[in-house]
């Protein structure tokens, strides 16, 4: 536990092509990939390293007799085998890829494939119906191919407007033909790896987003110097939407560099199930999922009526462990096989994270290493350490990436900057949106705030457009208050805006929107729900300054809309008060 604490060993990535064959030969008949065609499935499919890589080979020697080499290719479609083969194979042959957000409108996929000139495009069974429409109201005019990353290929000929249509699979067998016959087209090429090599389409929580642009250089280098803070192991399950870059690099790129085995989920919906069934060692996770699963521990406690004696044992285990005896893993494997039994680790990012579930976690015998990034970082900025964590912090930055605060005020909070290889290349066709976010030194402007301690740990207070700023010039981070307010018991999900008035336009008023978990209120005999969080907030705000004061409680009856990141979208939310 000292800043000495030495780095993991790493795999150097030059490029997605010579990650994929140094992989292949490393691990060789390791299994890289593994996955269920349907969940219903009882077989596993596994891909070993080696067979990996010939798909991935095969695939790019096809791409190229097509003409696609160095064009911008769309994969729109649902995590799966196909979907990651493509993201490398469109990356080995120098071509750009264009991740999209297969639950996004049809009007936004069609836009961005159009704005970044896409001439294939990579589809998923999910996104069929809206391939389907674009295609009969007469969009993506600028693909010629489309290529189902399903084993077959379900689009019929009269639906394609005279596109030439295929599936992963016969792309692959042309490829292997080719390359058995001397085709060696995939490899002869040099991969320059500054070149522009990914546009990633980022909503985040707040509207429409900008095209960031990444190199493959931004995105191995981001991960080859990222995974030296880490000691991950053997298996993941990989949960997070691919489209995202925390779900593409981290989890594919960063693990099988690794030789981590994947394995894929078949949706949100069988998670629970499947970390019961495939019993990872540990997970990438955004705080939504540890919230659910923090959420699931408690509520089958209570049930059970052992909610008490749990929180007696994990005070006992935290104090045996003082004095060096660590029976986590035995005393609380009742807790643990929920989560399939061998789970140990959890690497999580995305939003703040509440500190009382890492230390939940922790007592319970998971290690959750709380981290910070952003798309436009590749995404890895910072994370803590299997042995070197500090509370309330999202770690050390990772090696070669510098970050400072810039305008900081009395308590040396201001907006986080960041300069490292793993800075994006800009945003794509929007040079005056790059330019805004850029300083003269060369930092990145996050938009978000934060502050650093006297030995580099990042410590993030709130996000740039959420701010509230105040009449008398003060600031109030939501996220602050937020994170006091999910300790209140019952509240399962809490967002803190300025509240708009229809009477008063200029009068701010700080409103807690909360979703309450109405069975835990019920449990505890709560019934006047409004009034029990009215006194909550009483409580909470006569810990703060006045300034801070959370003025109106306001309850949902269901659950803030979220991206497919679990991020609450925050910018649909309906913030009149009168």
């Amino acid at each position: 536990m000292n800043k000495n604490y030495p780095i993991y060993k790493t795999t150097f990535i030059d490029d997605m092509r010579s990650l994929v064959e140094e992989a292949a030969q490393n691990f060789t008949e390791s299994i890289a990939i593994s996955y269920k065609e349907n969940y219903w499935d009882k077989e596993v499919q596994r891909v070993t390293f080696s067979q990996w890589r010939d798909d991935v080979r095969n695939l790019g020697t096809a791409l190229i007799s097509q003409g696609l080499r160095e064009e911008t290719i769309a994969i729109i479609g649902e995590n799966s085998y196909g979907w990651c083969c493509s993201f490398f194979g469109v990356m080995a042959i120098g071509s750009v890829t264009v991740p999209v957000d297969k639950e996004l409108p049809i009007e936004d996929i069609d836009g961005i494939i159009t704005t970044t000139g896409c001439k294939a495009v990579f589809f998923g069974k999910t996104s069929e119906a809206k391939i389907k429409e674009m295609l009969k109201n007469g969009g993506m005019k600028t693909v010629e191919t489309l290529i189902s990353i399903a084993p077959e290929n379900s689009l019929e000929a009269a639906e394609t407007e005279g596109k030439k249509v295929t599936s992963i699979a016969e792309m692959q067998i042309k490829g292997a033909k080719l390359f058995a016959e001397g085709d060696n087209s995939y490899y002869d090429y040099k991969i320059d790896v500054n070149r522009l090599a990914s546009i990633v389409f980022t909503s985040g929580t707040t509207g429409k987003g900008k095209g960031v642009m990444l190199s493959q250089a931004n995105i191995g280098l981001d991960m080859t110097l990222g995974m030296y803070n880490f000691d991950i192991t053997r298996k993941t399950l990989h949960v997070l939407p691919p489209h995202h870059t925390f779900g593409s690099t981290v989890n594919y790129v960063g693990h099988l560099a690794q030789g981590c085995e994947v394995y894929i989920s078949s949706g949100i919906k069988h998670v629970s199930d499947e970390i019961k069934e495939q019993q990872p060692t540990h997970l990438i996770l955004v705080p939504a999922f540890l919230e659910v699963m923090n959420r699931k521990i408690w509520t089958t406690a209570r049930k059970s009526g052992k909610e008490g004696l749990l929180k007696v044992m994990m005070k006992c285990s935290d104090l045996l462990r003082k004095v060096g005896i660590d029976v986590r893993r035995k005393l609380f494997s009742s807790v643990l096989s929920a989560f399939g039994g061998k789970l140990e680790l959890i690497i999580c990012g995305g939003a703040k994270l509440d500190e009382e579930i890492i230390r939940t976690f922790d007592s319970l015998g998971i290690t959750i290493l709380n981290g910070y990034g952003i798309t436009e970082c590749s995404p890895l900025i910072s994370a803590n350490r299997n042995e070197y964590r500090k509370p309330g912090s999202v770690g050390t930055p990772i090696l070669a990436c510098r970050v400072k605060i810039a305008d900081p005020d009395e308590n040396g909070e201001g907006e986080i900057c960041v300069k490292g290889p793993n800075v994006m290349l800009g945003y794509y066709n929007n040079p005056e949106a790059t330019a805004e976010v850029f300083d003269k030194d060369g930092f990145f402007h996050t938009g978000d705030y934060g502050k650093l301690d006297e030995e580099g740990w990042i410590y993030i207070t709130g996000r740039k457009k959420n701010l509230i700023i105040l009449s008398n010039g003060k600031n109030v981070y939501p996220e602050e208050i937020e994170a006091e307010l999910q300790k209140v018991e019952g509240v399962t999900e809490v967002v803190v805006y300025a509240g708009e008035s229809r009477v008063q336009k200029d009068k701010i008023t700080i409103v807690a929107e909360i979703f309450p978990d109405a069975e835990l209120l019920a449990h505890k005999g709560i019934t006047d729900i409004q009034k029990h969080f009215e006194d909550q907030v009483k409580m909470l705000n006569a810990k703060m300054p006045p300034y801070k004061a959370v003025k109106r409680v306001k309850l949902r009856d269901t659950e803030f809309q979220k991206n497919t990141s679990r991020k609450i979208t925050r910018f649909n939310i309906d913030k009149t008060i009168d």
